[in-house]
């Protein structure tokens, strides 16, 4: 099933924020998800199992950098 998600990986407590979160990107990409950057959070456009499988390795990802927050909100109606 195709479907839009909005991320937000926010790195806690740590010095360099952008490392986590490039990361947690990369993973989705990786994945075969569409991925469009914004200033806050995530859009990602694909196959449901290719996007919470990447969101999850995104996270362990920017876990293992140290702590972070993972917000997902997800539609399998939006206009994809």
């Amino acid at each position: 099933m195709e479907v839009e998600v909005e991320v937000g990986p926010y790195p806690l407590g740590q010095k360099e924020l952008g490392h986590g979160v490039k990361a947690f990107i990369q993973m989705l990409q990786e994945q075969g998800c569409q991925v469009e950057v914004g200033d806050m959070s995530t859009l990602v456009t694909g196959q449901s199992t290719q996007v919470f499988d990447g969101s999850r390795r995104g996270f362990d990802r920017a876990a293992s950098e140290g702590a972070c927050v993972l917000i997902v909100k997800a539609c399998n109606v939006c206009p994809v």
